[in-house]
């Protein structure tokens, strides 16, 4: 009985959910390995392990944040224009409001914090 207890008060772990959803955001957004790894601040190995389901997010690392703010671009761009081909043609398109294109950008950590804020400012523009 106690085993039983103790499953229920577990809390889940929320590194393999936030590592899942990256990788699904990259793919969706048709962003390369190459960039993850400046966009995460992760080495090309540990980018190949995260794909491969070897290699989890931590919370106590700016991998976290950084993974966070990318699942932020990804659900408001998706928000914004709803189809994949769109979203992905916007990121590679040059953005005068950013001054560049936005793929290039949030490989930056200050230009993954500005288009994300972009994008959250024109998601809430009716």
């Amino acid at each position: 009985m106690q085993a039983l207890t103790d499953n229920v008060n577990k809390t889940p772990d929320a590194s393999p959910v936030l590592t899942k959803s990256v990788t699904r955001a990259a793919d969706y957004l048709g962003i390369s390995r190459t960039n993850m790894t400046k966009i995460l601040g992760l080495s090309p190995a540990s980018i190949s392990r995260l794909y491969r389901g070897e290699y989890q997010l931590s919370q106590e690392r700016k991998e976290w944040e950084f993974a966070l703010l990318l699942i932020r671009v990804f659900r408001s761009l998706d928000s914004i224009v709803g189809e994949q081909s769109t979203a992905q043609k916007w990121l590679k398109s040059e953005n005068i409001s950013l001054r560049g294109r936005p793929i290039e950008l949030i490989c930056k950590i200050e230009g993954l914090v500005r288009v994300s804020q972009y994008l959250d400012a024109n998601r809430g523009v009716i």
